[in-house]
């Protein structure tokens, strides 16, 4: 059955056109119900166990019951209860998903998770598209009138389809739409009423605080005798926002929370070309860390005379700030309650622009890690007790939550979900969303890695692993007969992985010429072999973005199959590459550059300890070693060339560890060491990197991925040149060129001096991140840190979404394949890029969370003392770095056995702190002796605690 489907459209120009469209409706679109005696059952999802199908409405999954001031549309839903295994039985109508894809693509995104997930019992309905569901709108009527409508038409349907053997309920807390439902003699009830009926105490607890109850707890709250009154600023409104930021009165950007100390934060605004300084809960005015907030700067003999920063201790609670509204009486910003002990003597240095939050342009909330502690408040009505969540990371504030299972909760780790944030209350409201496990264990304490960092560590689905070829797979006859791809199987290939590595993704060669070159090659998995676009798989890896590395397992991006066998070009095996290969002079001079789908086979799988071990043993004369060290000369100078072009040489603390195959845990710890043959792989991997990235932007100047390196602000520069100027080092900051020559030159007596320097010179980079190149103007495609005026991510495509992309374009510039469609549409290749860069700094926060996580493991049994150097000065302490350990941490100036610790002055000039009477100071960069241990200063907040000795 045909037919016309008109709608409205803007275009780009801006005008608004009529659209009308032919659409198909059928009559055998099954309803999915297991126990439907008209359609086919054999796919079906709808298996509930009390036979009661639960249609909800738009609203039901996208809307909260409470909005968000000053930022309507934003909106977390119900989608936490959807998820609950306590819910099943479920339609989502098309209507519906479309409708959410619209508003909300995050929420979109979970639902369909939910509709993949086998075991689950949900079922999508294509109502859309069924003769006897379908609408036609009405003349008046809106688009969510209709839209209403067919929701109610498809509840309807699916009750007189079903009869007597189930119950059909709408879900809506529209209230209109729920009076309609029932004078039509649909059975409808609201989120609450349906929760509340089932009498399962775990899923009240997942629902959303309504208004009522969430101001009579404030009022319960703010009456106790022991607790202050609390009041935060209104919000503005969005239009005055926009007209504020439009007339330079308010500045945006979004706000980070110092990890040190929760009370202090930094809004980086391009408008004022600074960052803002905002002290204190008060000023920050229900700001999360992360959110993009329209600031307004206080008069400027209230900006803060600048100090160095406080650590703030772990038993400080925000109970102890500042809260007050800005425009009172007294709302110059303090720092000095919030840290105790942070010196009197501190020396005012500059004053830096402080500011208070007006308005969130968008929130950052999401699912937060942590435990209860509970609230001297009586049950309410059904054992309702009041508790405060306390979530692991410290720059988040306590939530206040309701729940009626506390005494089984309060020795767990759950995850917590903020509903809203009033300003007449201390803390936020929010709703218990799931129980992780005991506080302690160590795969409850790595799920809350993966959790806080957003990292989607479920297994592939059905349909993703649909996508796969049959093991066992092998390269076959019509592999090798194809025109596009190359036999190299003679070549003598090899590997050079870390040790254990089974996603093997890159392999090289080094073939002596007859003329005295050498033909190099780089040979990379060919991925896309296996992942074409627009399959389940591609989107599944769309969406991962990256692999991600904890200390003791790998989360794929791609299945297992993929990445430790079809694509891992492991030894003695025959393989499918996309390989790069070049013609050298004995000097590293590229004579020639070929690109090709090849066959290999590899000879060896070394890791970087072997390949070294091989390179330094003048006894072994075999072809992969020759190899080897032709490899490396040539490394050496292409290093050198790179270096004198411009490049950085920086440094990073890399933490090793030792882990018991057997239990998991940390049995040693140590920093990474970075040998020769890590140096020759990197080398030639950043050498194909900038091939390629030039090969596919001259056949795709608009829609090429690539990779840039933006050049540090002074700003960014500013902690650095304090402290070398403190050490009386100077920095030349003109160019790339300059500093790395600069970093040459800063050499001191403790041989680790110059590293500090680099690991310091690396935190003040800015972070380099994808784009699409016709976002941009060529001169901004530079990477600072390379000193190279292109530069993409081709090598990696096992672990890297960016690759994936990377090989299609390189195939398509080949003429080997069509480019992908996407392609053409630059605002979806942009949202890709930023998906990418999303997730490749998620995962970067979830190794770093793992370290962490397994160091407070490893020294709960081995308190220690050892060296450490200080590598950032402190108003009332410093941080030390721990060589040995790869592990950094914060010192508080109050010596071991020492009662009070008397007053310390801060000379920011000279990056010093000591006693006023002059008997014990501290310099950055001086060598200190440390005891380390793990404590628990809060409960359930362990820590490896760094005291003086």
């Amino acid at each position: 059955m045909l037919q016309n489907k008109s709608f409205v459209r803007k275009t780009r120009q801006g005008r608004v056109v009529k659209v009308v469209r032919e659409h198909y409706l059928r009559d055998d679109i099954y309803c999915g119900a297991s126990f439907c005696e008209v359609c086919d059952t054999s796919a079906a999802k709808l298996t509930p166990s009390d036979s009661t199908i639960l249609v909800v409405d738009t609203n039901v999954v996208l809307n909260q019951a409470i909005p968000i001031p000053a930022h309507p549309r934003f909106t977390l839903g119900h989608i936490d209860l959807l998820e609950n295994p306590g819910i099943d039985g479920v339609v989502l109508l098309s209507v519906v998903l479309d409708e959410v894809k619209n508003k909300n693509l995050a929420v979109y995104n979970r639902i369909r998770a939910l509709c993949s997930n086998a075991l689950r019992k949900f079922f999508v309905f294509s109502n859309e598209h069924h003769k006897e569901t379908y609408v036609k709108a009405m003349a008046g009527e809106s688009p969510n009138d209709r839209n209403d409508r067919a929701i109610r038409v498809a509840a309807q349907w699916y009750q007189n389809h079903l009869g007597s053997t189930a119950r059909v309920v709408l879900i809506t807390n529209d209230r209109e739409n729920k009076r309609k439902a029932i004078e039509e003699g649909i059975a409808a009830e609201t989120v609450d009423s349906y929760i509340k009926s089932l009498g399962q105490p775990a899923l009240l607890d997942l629902l959303v605080l309504p208004p009522s109850e969430d101001a009579s707890m404030m009022e319960v709250e703010d009456l106790r005798p022991s607790k202050k009154k609390v009041i935060y600023t209104e919000h503005k409104p969005m239009s005055e926002i926009t007209s504020g930021l439009h007339r330079g009165i308010y500045h945006q950007g979004k706000l980070r929370v110092n990890r040190y100390n929760p009370f202090e934060a930094y809004v980086g605004s391009e408008s004022i070309g600074d960052e803002i300084i905002v002290y204190g809960r008060g000023n920050m005015n229900r700001a999360f860390d992360g959110d993009i907030v329209a600031v307004e700067l206080l008069s400027q003999d209230q900006w803060h005379t600048e100090k160095s920063m406080s650590i703030a201790d772990e038993d400080d609670d925000e109970e102890d700030d500042v809260h007050l509204a800005p425009g009172s009486a007294d709302d110059a910003p303090r720092v000095t309650n919030l840290v105790p002990g942070s010196g009197k003597g501190a020396s005012s240095v500059s004053s830096r622009p402080s500011g208070h939050v007006v308005g969130i342009i968008k929130r950052n909330w999401h699912s937060y890690c942590g435990s209860l502690e509970p609230m001297p408040l009586p049950a309410g009505n059904g054992g309702v007790a009041h508790a405060l969540f306390v979530s692991k990371d410290r720059r988040i504030p306590k939530v206040r939550i309701q729940t009626r299972q506390l005494g089984n909760l309060l020795d767990k780790r759950i995850v917590v979900a903020v509903d809203s944030w009033d300003c007449l209350s201390r803390y936020p409201s929010g709703h218990y969303v799931r129980t992780i496990g005991d506080i302690g264990d160590r795969d409850t304490e790595s799920e809350v890695v993966l959790i806080e960092n957003d990292i989607d560590a479920r297994p592939f689905s059905a349909q993703v692993l649909s996508c796969l070829p049959p093991l066992p797979w092998s390269v076959s006859s019509e592999d090798l007969a194809n025109p596009i791809r190359q036999d190299l199987r003679h070549l003598t290939v090899f590997s050079v992985d870390p040790p254990g590595c089974k996603d093997i993704d890159d392999a090289l060669h080094c073939t002596a010429l007859p003329d005295g070159n050498f033909e190099v090659g780089v040979h990379i998995a060919d991925v896309t072999n296996f992942v074409h676009s627009g399959t389940p798989l591609d989107d599944e890896a769309t969406q991962r973005g990256t692999s991600v590395y904890l200390v003791e397992r790998r989360i794929d991006m791609l299945p297992k199959p993929l990445t430790e066998d079809m694509c891992s070009l492991r030894a003695d095996i025959e393989r499918l590459a996309f390989s790069v290969i070049w013609e050298m002079t004995p000097e590293a001079e590229i004579l020639s550059t070929r690109y090709a789908k090849s066959v290999i086979k590899s000879s060896a799988a070394l890791s970087y300890v072997e390949a070294q071990a091989r390179m330094d043993d003048s006894r072994m004369t075999d072809q992969v070693t020759k190899d080897l060290r032709n490899m490396n000369k040539l490394a050496k100078i292409m290093r050198q060339r790179r270096i004198d072009r411009g490049a950085l040489t920086l440094a990073s603390a890399e933490v090793k560890f030792q882990i018991d195959t057997e239990t998991h845990d940390p049995l040693d710890i140590g920093m990474y060491q970075i040998r020769e043959a890590n140096q020759m792989v990197e080398e030639f991997m950043l050498a194909a990197n900038i091939s390629v990235a030039k090969k596919i932007l001259n056949h795709f100047p608009p829609c090429s991925l690539l990779r840039r390196h933006p050049s540090p602000t002074k700003e960014m520069l500013e902690p650095l040149l304090r402290t070398t100027a403190a050490l009386g080092l100077s920095l030349d900051l003109s160019s790339s060129k300059a500093l790395a020559d600069s970093l040459d030159r800063a050499v001191g007596d403790d041989p680790y001096f110059n590293k500090l320097i680099r690991i310091l010179a690396t935190r003040c980079m800015p972070q380099a991140v994808y784009f699409c190149s016709g976002d941009l103007s060529p001169p901004e495609f530079y990477h600072y840190g390379l000193a190279a005026p292109l530069y993409t991510h081709f090598t990696s495509p096992i672990r890297r979404y960016a690759d994936v992309i990377v090989h299609r374009l390189l195939a398509a510039s080949l003429g080997i394949y069509k480019l992908p469609n996407i392609f053409q549409d630059r605002p979806q290749l942009t949202s890709i890029a930023d998906n990418l860069n999303y997730r490749h700094r998620n995962a970067q926060m979830a190794s770093r969370a793992s370290v962490e996580l397994h160091t407070i493991i490893y020294f709960r049994k081995r308190p220690t003392d050892t060296e450490g150097r200080i590598v950032k000065m402190r108003s009332n302490g410093f941080i030390v770095f721990v060589p040995k350990y790869g592990i950094e941490g914060p010192v508080y100036l109050t010596l071991r056995g020492e009662k009070g610790g008397g007053e310390w002055v801060v000379d920011e000039q000279q990056q010093k702190v000591g006693k006023i009477d002059g008997s014990v100071s501290y310099s950055v960069l001086q060598t200190v002796r440390i005891h380390m241990e793990v404590v628990e200063p809060q409960p359930n907040r362990p820590k490896l605690q760094l005291t003086l000795l």
